[in-house]
């Protein structure tokens, strides 16, 4: 298909904006670019709780968003993307917020630790220790032990497929649904959707090379089933997962072939490609239908896997 109006509508408005490319970016240079960037606002839930849970190193900041009714509620806990360098709890606001009242469920949004300063495997072990909070403190935030669910889009979408590979691996907590949105899965920039969308739609090669390089302490960690869960050598016994990719995306490939890996390991997986559409939608509900789509079916996923 060719690229949707919408997004090619957001591609142009990024393009005027007249930044340098991010690989020709310090870190701290592409953070404050971005914190200046207008945020948008994500509807109302019936509560939010900023607080500190403990992690492998320091404190970890979450952000608790609370629907309406009663609880206790099932729980997803959700990892921002921005290539393990970029991001923030309030970058992934709103999606978490729309999140939160079309799922039914509690959403835990975790501001893991970004590198370079804490390379892999910081991020991670801060996503995981977490999740073990959720699971340990259900009390205190409403939420029921039985039906957790992990997510996140990009890095984030990498960082939950390696958290349920942990709790798998580490003898829990025991996940119910794994939501992956055009996650990062393996480092191979050679796929046919890198050649394909190598540059020119708001994800390029060049970012991605930016991203890997400044994650990785060494260049071999690459092979670690916890920085690429692609090289796991087994993929069964993970919870059932839904996949979500877009058609102008270079990591389009790996997300697929991931679903394929685990649909062939026993893995309950449903795999949806939106055409036309471009990395980053998931977050852009405001001005990409698409978006609101993707948001309404990643919803319907996780309702059906907590039985709501």
């Amino acid at each position: 298909m060719p690229l949707d109006p919408q997004a090619r509508f957001i591609l142009a408005q990024l393009d005027a904006l007249g930044e340098p490319p991010l690989e020709t970016q310090e870190p701290a240079e592409a953070r404050a670019l971005r914190e200046g960037r207008p945020r948008p606002a994500g509807p109302d839930v019936s509560a939010v709780e900023d607080l500190s849970v403990p992690g492998p190193d320091g404190a970890v900041p979450v952000r608790v968003f609370t629907p309406t009714g009663q609880g206790p509620f099932p729980v997803l806990v959700w990892f921002h993307g921005g290539g393990w360098v970029l991001g923030d709890l309030e970058m992934s606001d709103a999606t978490c917020r729309n999140l939160t009242n079309a799922a039914g469920c509690v959403v835990v949004s975790v501001d893991y630790r970004l590198a370079p300063e804490a390379k892999f495997p910081a991020a991670p072990e801060d996503c995981y220790a977490a999740t073990r909070w959720v699971a340990e403190n259900a009390d205190r935030i409403g939420v029921d032990t039985t039906r957790i669910a992990v997510g996140g889009d990009s890095a984030g979408g990498n960082l939950a497929a390696v958290v349920a590979q942990m709790c798998r691996d580490r003898g829990g907590p025991s996940l119910m649904h794994q939501l992956l949105v055009y996650p990062v899965i393996e480092h191979n920039l050679d796929t046919p959707s890198y050649q394909e969308n190598k540059e020119g739609y708001l994800l390029s090669h060049g970012m991605m090379e930016w991203f890997w390089g400044h994650y990785l302490g060494d260049e071999s960690e690459a092979e670690e089933p916890y920085a690429a869960p692609i090289k796991a050598k087994d993929l069964s016994g993970l919870p059932a997962a839904h996949v979500i990719t877009a058609e102008f995306d270079p990591l389009r490939d790996e997300g697929e072939t991931y679903a394929q890996r685990l649909m062939e390991a026993g893995v309950p997986t449903r795999c949806e490609r939106y055409d036309g559409m471009i990395h980053g939608f998931f977050g852009m509900s405001t001005v990409v239908d698409k978006s609101k789509t993707a948001i309404a079916e990643a919803s319907k996923e996780l309702r059906k896997a907590f039985g709501t």
